[in-house]
């Protein structure tokens, strides 16, 4: 039996820890925010690496709140949250297959998400490659970015009820001020662990709070992605050159 309490989670975010983008916030300071805003489930989910720094886990746990080990894939060009893994389960991760062979090894440990289908840019998998690889994901996932006319979660839901999936709101957080608006919410199981989580998921017990983005925030997330994201990627690749030369021994 659940408790009458209702838990806040949030399964896809991101931070300065990413190797691939170029964020201002760290991971403490996520969970400063979370414990805040009464979270008390989170997945830290870099590109192509798994977060797993355990000063970062001890200090979560302190917090009351439980930090599952995830990533996000990318698998020939179509992303993927994989939940509750090692840096050594991901390591042989090269294609979809492989995702499969990590699901009937681990079985119901692990959970996946097909995070902001159907969306143009980055790494969005749908149509018929989504159909495809259905049965590599436990859930959909319900983006952030989206007003009016321009929902292309639409679809998202629609793949979600034909194909008994669960869907999933996240913040999808690059920005700090992202978090904490869009969000899955379960009862509380009394013991709160990964599996415990995963198993209400796929129960259809979560509740999804995904209001439409502000055109403040429309603004703002456009301009991160397009201009301020680009320009700190930029000065990072400048830095890393510069330490680098600063590092060559001379006449090498």
């Amino acid at each position: 039996m659940l408790n009458a309490d209702w838990i806040k989670l949030d399964l896809h975010i991101h931070t300065l820890d990413d190797p691939k983008d170029a964020l201002d916030y760290t991971a403490h300071q996520l969970l400063e925010r979370a414990q805040s805003l009464g979270f008390r489930v989170l997945a830290i989910t870099l590109h192509d690496a798994v977060f797993d720094r355990p000063e970062v886990f001890a200090d979560a746990e302190r917090m009351g709140i439980l930090l599952i080990p995830a990533a996000e894939l990318r698998l020939h060009g179509a992303d993927i949250i994989v939940l509750n893994v090692s840096r050594s389960d991901i390591e042989p991760i090269r294609d979809f297959q492989d995702i499969r062979r990590l699901r009937a090894r681990c079985g119901s440990s692990v959970f996946t998400i097909a995070p902001h289908p159907f969306y143009v840019l980055g790494g969005s998998i749908g149509g018929e490659r989504l159909l495809r690889e259905i049965d590599c994901f436990d859930a959909i996932e319900l983006c952030h970015f989206y007003r009016g006319v321009f929902n292309p979660n639409r679809r998202a839901v629609d793949v979600a009820r034909r194909h008994g999936k669960p869907l999933i709101a996240t913040s999808d957080a690059h920005q700090l001020h992202a978090f904490g608006h869009n969000y899955t919410s379960i009862p509380c199981p009394p013991t709160l662990t990964a599996e415990a989580v995963f198993a209400a998921l796929r129960a259809g017990e979560g509740r999804v709070t995904n209001p439409p983005t502000s055109y403040r925030d429309l603004v703002s997330t456009a301009y991160f992605i397009f201009i301020e994201h680009n320009w700190r990627l930029w000065r990072r690749s400048r830095a890393g050159r510069l330490k680098r030369d600063l590092e060559t021994p001379r006449g090498t």
